[in-house]
This record gives structure tokens, sequence and C-alpha cells, in this order.
């Protein structure tokens, strides 16, 4: 008998059953929310990618791999990818490393402390239309505030050469709440014991950061990361209300969803449009994959 029953799974029992059941059906609703608004658009976009929109509304044209290869031969498609890599190197490690400054400083007992943690959150939940327009009026060339302030002359959405740099800077201000909530719960999780250890052996706060928070919060630092970096490949709302199509620098800013969104709904070439979204796809998917590869060399594995 007990040679029978090696390699049979345990019987479950009604409550084990009772488990499952409602299980399945708490989850249920978020797996039809993920297979209807994530994995479907993305299926039905990987199709369209293959199809040309005919003019007049005379349905799709089945072309292959056309729109793939006039994208690769594309100028303005790989500019637009460089555009927004640029956007992405001031935006990622700015915003991460400055977040993770005020969250290591506010995590500290000081006076406001809740006040001064509230003004820095504050650029999460104002609207992008109201950022965007005190942005514009700090970076008018005529009217600025900075011009102004400092006796300057910088034509800082409209010149080519800094515009990218103007966008970045809105970027990391407008994000710098949200990484340091999340790097402030972080360090809530690291026990005092070890900075109380770090006292008595004489350590100083530059050593404490380096060998105890920096250490014990690289998880949290590798969430952000993965994060900040699909968030920056993804930049459109900042282009679509900074810059105005007649603006020189455009070219020069654009990022590729903007891209997408001038292809598919302002040209109406929906298939283009989708091929675009489908090499943004696979740069992201690259790049979270060799993030996950390297995160194991310096993410505290403990």
């Amino acid at each position: 008998m007990a040679t029978k029953s090696i390699g049979r799974k345990p019987k479950m029992s009604p409550w084990d059953k009772s488990q499952l059941i409602w299980g399945w059906i708490f989850i249920a609703p978020t797996m039809l929310g993920l297979l209807i608004l994530n994995f479907y658009p993305i299926v039905d976009t990987a199709i369209q990618s293959f199809y040309r929109t005919m003019p007049f509304n005379r349905g799709n044209v089945f072309v292959g791999f056309e729109n793939y290869i006039n994208m690769i031969a594309d100028a303005e498609v790989w500019q637009s990818l460089i555009n927004t890599f640029k956007y992405a190197i001031i935006e990622v490690p700015f915003s991460i490393a400055i977040a993770l400054v005020l969250a290591v400083f506010l995590n500290r007992k000081i006076r406001f402390r809740s006040g001064y943690r509230t003004i820095f959150f504050l650029p999460m939940i104002a609207a992008p239309a109201a950022v965007a327009m005190v942005w514009r009026w700090l970076y008018n060339s005529q009217f600025s505030l900075i011009n102004n302030a400092f006796g300057l002359h910088v034509d800082w959405i409209s010149d080519p050469n800094i515009a990218w740099i103007s966008v970045g800077i809105i970027g990391v201000w407008s994000i710098l709440g949200y990484n340091m909530v999340l790097f402030l719960s972080g360090l809530q999780e690291i026990p005092g014991d070890y900075y109380e250890a770090a006292d008595i052996d004489g350590a100083n706060g530059f050593v404490q950061f380096f060998h105890i928070t920096l250490p014990l919060l690289s998880r949290t630092i590798y969430f952000v990361l993965v994060t900040r970096v699909i968030g920056a490949l993804q930049l459109f709302d900042l282009i679509y209300m900074i810059m105005d199509g007649t603006n020189p620098a455009l070219p020069k800013t654009q990022s590729i969803v903007f891209l997408f969104y001038k292809y598919s709904f302002q040209n109406n070439q929906k298939g283009y449009g989708a091929a675009i979204v489908i090499l943004l796809l696979a740069v992201t998917m690259i790049i979270t994959l060799l993030q996950n590869l390297f995160q194991k060399k310096w993410v505290n594995q403990d």
C-alpha cells in the first residue's frame, strides 16, 4: 500500500477546494482586466503591424513585413528612438539619485517632516496640463522667470541642442516625489539595529549610507530603476503638451511614442504606427531582460 501511494498527489479536502475556488473568484476580475486591457491590445497591435490602412476608410490591406522594412529605413524612427534614450538618460538616474538623497534626509526626525514630504510629492498629483502650462511659462524665451531671474537669453524649448535637456528636467521634477515615497517605504523596513551598531563602531553617515542603506535598499532601487526605465521609454505627454507642431526643436525631442501617435492618429497610418510600437515593445523587453540579468551582481539577495 505504501508503494502505491508514492508519487500520488494528496487529496484536497473540502476546505482546500473552497479556498481554491474563492481564490480564483477573487483574482478573476484582475485576470480578465489584464486579458482585455493589456494582452488583447498587444496581440491586436502586432497583427495590425502587418497591414496598411487604406485612405477613405477602405479598410486594411495585408502587406506582410513592408511596414517593418520601411521602419528600418526611416531615419525619423531611429532619431525618435535616440531622443527617447536621451530623455531616459536624464530622467532615470537623476530622479533616482535625488529622490534617494531626499528620502534619506526626510526619513530622519526633523521638524516639518510631513510638510516637506507633501511638498515634494505635490507634482505627482498636479494635473499634467497645469504642469505643462507652468513649465512653458518658465521656459518662455521672452517672458520666462528663469531668463529674467538670471539675465539669460536662452530658447529653452525651441533650441534643438538643449530642448531635450529641458524636457528631461521636467521629467525629473515630475517623478521625484513618487520615487521618494518608494524609497521612504524601503528605508523604514531597514532595522535600526544596524545603524546603532555602526554608531558604536564609529561609522559616520557616509559610511552607513554606502555600507548599510544602499545594500539593504538595493531591491527597492532595482524596482524603481526598472519601472522608471519603462516609464521613460513611454514618454509622450510632456512632448505633446510642451512642444508645438511648428517648434523647430520637435524633430530632436519627439519620442518614439509621440511618433506612433503622429502616424496612427494624425496621418492615419495605423499599420506603420503599430510597427513602431512593436519596436518599442522589443526594445523595452530587451532592456528589462538585461536589467534582470545584471541585478544579481548588485541587488541584495538575502
